[in-house]
């Protein structure tokens, strides 16, 4: 597909529009964000109040972001049909809905439903928060705009580990929550400041196609969030089921994948018969646009994988309060809302290509960094510069790619660009946070279980004594408790905390690294990203080539 090129398509004057409907649309961007980056602040909270283990709070994080990713695009249709500024608003009246029950959810099944019907709502909110800046805003306007969504996302995963962190230590995890009631109150009241919109009664909405994306999207979040208890390959004594001895969970992946083929199938065929697809191919109909999805999916997996592992060392492992979790990953926070809305001044210097490497090579670096000096203790000025190397570089590169993909479209279909980046954005959340919990307890119980196979101090009588078949994170205080409750000397007692610390660290060591192999090979799909300056959406007719495209 051809881009627009920003000397085509930018007057020399443009009209100012106010940014008073801009707030509304941050703000909108803002409820959802701030939720799901509450939540690994909560955990410890969380796992106390409901009494359940941190992996069943990392599935309130993954039903959010599985919902969205896998009803964005029906999403995006409905907000062309029935107007976006009447769908934004129905949909955020939903989720200050859903932010009731999850402030008084009396059990971990009450807040993943609320988490649940907060992603439905977010399916909604999401395409439309891209149609609306295309409503309201041109030009450097509109560049700036898609910048400061980025940073609206960014900035209220500051607000939420700060307030979070707060709130928790001293008062518990519910009142953060309870923000979002009035936070959405006021969305719904600013949002009178939009430009009105008209829905397209002849858009149709591909039912095959929804229903097929869904299913896979369901499936592959579903497989990987059950990797750890269900089993990798054969299936463990936790499955539901077992297919001829195997795991449903890697079956469920391949299934969901298989799935996912069958929907581009169906929409090409959709697309050819004249038919409305749920997701128009042109938004991906490019190698440079499809290295654009994969490299984000990438860097928001990196994101929340880390969002989730850091929480967890600090809250869980080390017994720590919420606010020193705010302490530690606020440096990261805050680079990142920094670099989403401070890359906007280099887009007329850097091409998307050129930010998107370095960008990529910044976050290995930063993850390779981390490996080799972290420790136990993340306020470390160290781990720190490790901190913001990778903030730098995800905050530029999430703004970047959203704005490649916003560029490559035509306006009447920046809803669908949205939805494709929800689908994107979401699924890359749920697979991060779900693959993060399932990589490191295994890390973690493979570490444990080789430390003790010979090891003269724990013998397997007391072995015998101890749940060894469901591993996972526990501080040293827990697990004193629990020798307590065995046979055990004082002396295999420090024997298994030493263990434990020394398998905990390495987990997490190991864990660093892949997730630094991981950025360095999406620096391949990122050096096919395009070379030429983001400017605004393109109109309805066909654009000019770029020559440098």
């Amino acid at each position: 597909m051809a881009t627009a090129s920003v000397s085509a398509t930018h007057p020399q004057t443009e009209a100012q529009e106010s940014w008073v409907p801009m707030i509304a649309i941050a703000f909108g961007q803002v409820i959802m964000s701030f939720n799901v980056a509450s939540l690994p602040v909560a955990l410890g909270g969380m796992v106390q109040s409901f009494n359940v283990p941190p992996t069943t709070v990392a599935t309130g994080i993954v039903a959010y972001s599985m919902l969205v990713a896998g009803f964005v695009m029906l999403g995006a249709k409905l907000n062309q049909r029935y107007g976006a500024l009447k769908v934004f608003r129905a949909a955020v009246l939903v989720f200050g809905i859903a932010q009731v029950l999850m402030t008084f959810s009396p059990n971990a099944t009450f807040m993943i439903a609320a988490q649940a019907l907060c992603g439905a709502a977010g399916a909604v909110i999401v395409p439309s928060l891209v149609a609306l800046i295309a409503e309201n805003y041109r030009g450097r306007q509109q560049a700036t705009a898609l910048g400061a969504l980025g940073s609206a996302r960014a900035g209220a995963g500051v607000a939420a580990f700060l307030v979070g962190g707060i709130l928790g230590t001293y008062i518990g995890w519910r009142p953060a929550f309870g923000i979002l009631i009035v936070l959405s109150a006021i969305v719904l009241l600013l949002s009178l400041r939009l430009k009105p919109d008209e829905g397209r009664s002849d858009v149709q909405i591909d039912m095959v196609g929804v229903v097929l994306a869904a299913v896979a999207i369901v499936l592959i979040s579903f497989g990987f969030n059950n990797l750890n208890q269900w089993g990798l390959g054969l299936a463990r004594p936790g499955a539901p089921f077992s297919l001829l001895g195997l795991s449903p969970a890697p079956v469920m992946i391949v299934v969901g994948i298989v799935l996912g083929q069958a929907f581009l199938s169906w929409t090409h065929r959709r697309q050819a018969a004249g038919g409305t697809p749920l997701l128009p191919l042109e938004v991906i109909d490019s190698p440079q646009e499809r290295a654009a999805v994969y490299a984000m999916f990438s860097v928001v997996a990196l994101e929340a994988a880390l969002n989730f592992s850091v929480p967890l060392y600090i809250q869980i492992v080390q017994g720590r309060s919420a606010l020193a979790t705010t302490v530690a990953m606020l440096p990261f926070n805050l680079t990142v809302f920094f670099a989403a809305m401070l890359i906007v001044r280099f887009y007329d210097r850097l091409t998307p290509r050129q930010i998107g490497r370095y960008g990529f090579s910044l976050c290995t670096i930063a993850l390779l960094w981390l490996a080799f000096v972290v420790r136990n203790d993340w306020s470390a000025v160290p781990v720190l510069i490790g901190l913001v190397l990778f903030g730098i570089g995800q905050g530029s590169l999430v703004t970047l790619l959203f704005n490649v993909l916003v560029t490559s479209s035509p306006k009447k279909i920046a809803g669908d660009v949205g939805s494709l980046r929800g689908t994107t954005n979401n699924l890359a959340a749920a697979v991060g946070t779900a693959v993060a919990g399932a990589l490191l307890v295994g890390l973690l119980s493979a570490a444990v279980l080789r430390n003790i196979a010979d090891n003269p101090v724990l013998p397997p009588e007391l072995q015998a004594q101890v749940d060894l078949d469901n591993i996972n994170f526990v501080s040293n205080d827990r697990l004193e408790s629990v020798m307590a409750g065995t046979s055990a000397t004082a002396e295999q007692v420090a024997e298994a905390v030493r263990v434990n610390t020394e398998a905990r660290l390495r987990a997490l060591k190991i864990g660093l690294l892949i997730m630094a192999g991981l950025a360095f090979l999406t620096i391949i799909p990122a050096g096919r990203l395009p070379n030429y300056i983001p400017g605004e959406i393109p109109d309805d007719q066909p654009p000019r080539e770029n020559g440098n495209a």
